[in-house]
């Protein structure tokens, strides 16, 4: 009785965080969908310059840790520049935008180049601008390969949502902490929390799940429908003499 007492009584401060937490998934999802195209598409280009400085902000934030990543934006930045952010908030999206936006564009130039050569080349012979062939021809196309990493890559993000705590902002991991200190019932706190990222996790993959068969359907690569297998009639066979 007491585990579901401090379960109830934990609702109204973890809802604010929550809310916290909500807010800069999406955030951070959107700034990481954004740089995913645009250093994906820089990774592959034929241009050298704009493919070093693509590579080098891609291998950056890859092979960098989320949690300097973040103290790097905190601390780091306003000291050399003196830009200072308004709320920490900002820094978490940033942070988190950056490093799986850096994964994502990998996903985007892996899934532009698994598109056939052949249909490159029909966009030349149609005399279409870079603009026309990725938004009407070789995007279109590779988009469904996408959407599968793309959610894992959003799921990871919530997860990796939970490290902003280490900034102080009071998203659920954060506010799990402050109420384990005060002594307010750790175990029912840790427990709705769980729960909390399970349900938004479920969320992102059944939206994503949605996307894809969208994705799938534009294209015509509509799943194909189950097959009924024919029905025995039992009775004709019985007074057949079979069986």
């Amino acid at each position: 009785m007491d585990f579901f007492n401090q379960l109830v009584a934990s609702l109204p401060s973890l809802s604010h965080a929550l809310y916290t937490t909500v807010y800069i998934v999406i955030l951070g999802c959107i700034l990481a969908a954004v740089l995913s195209f645009v250093l994906g598409l820089m990774a592959g280009a034929k241009n050298v310059l704009i493919r070093g400085v693509a590579r080098v902000v891609i291998e950056l934030f890859r092979g960098t840790s989320l949690v300097v990543q973040l103290f790097v934006f905190y601390i780091v930045v306003p000291e050399i520049t003196g830009m200072t952010f308004d709320s920490k908030w900002v820094i978490g999206v940033l942070a988190l935008g950056l490093n799986y936006g850096a994964y994502g564009s990998e996903v985007v130039r892996g899934a532009i180049n698994a598109v056939p050569q052949a249909q490159h080349e029909a966009t030349v012979a149609l005399n279409l601008t870079y603009w026309q062939k990725m938004t009407r021809v070789i995007v279109p196309q590779a988009w469904p390969e996408m959407v599968p990493p793309f959610s894992n890559l959003a799921i990871q993000l919530l997860k990796g949502s939970a490290l902003v705590s280490m900034i102080d902002v009071a998203d659920l991991t954060y506010r799990t902490d402050v109420m384990a200190a005060s002594g307010g019932g750790l175990m029912a706190t840790t427990a709705l929390v769980l729960v909390l990222y399970f349900i938004l996790s479920y969320l992102i993959a059944t939206f994503m799940r949605f996307v894809e068969r969208r994705a799938k359907a534009g294209i015509g690569q509509v799943p194909p429908k189950k097959r009924k297998l024919p029905q025995i009639d039992t009775k004709n066979l019985t007074q057949a003499g079979v069986g």
